[in-house]
């Protein structure tokens, strides 16, 4: 998410080169996290090759930023 977050949109074989991901555990991650509605998907063709692409949501970054904020809290002792 925090890739996401930052990045307007990243395409699939960069977020498994900056994860180091294999594509099967990519993919299950990804999955999980549109189920949830916190990323989207743009799918597309560049001459003939397909390229997925993916963003983070109004909901992904609304949680993102709970996440963090309860990481804080927690790290901070409250």
């Amino acid at each position: 998410m925090s890739i996401l977050i930052v990045n307007e949109t990243v395409d699939f074989n960069r977020l498994k080169d900056l994860l180091s991901l294999t594509d099967g555990n990519l993919a299950s991650h990804l999955k999980a996290l549109e189920e949830l509605g916190y990323i989207g998907v743009n799918k597309q063709f560049i001459g003939r090759k397909p390229n997925t692409t993916y963003f983070a949501t109004t909901v992904g970054k609304t949680a993102f930023t709970l996440h963090l904020d309860a990481l804080e809290s927690f790290l901070k002792g409250k």
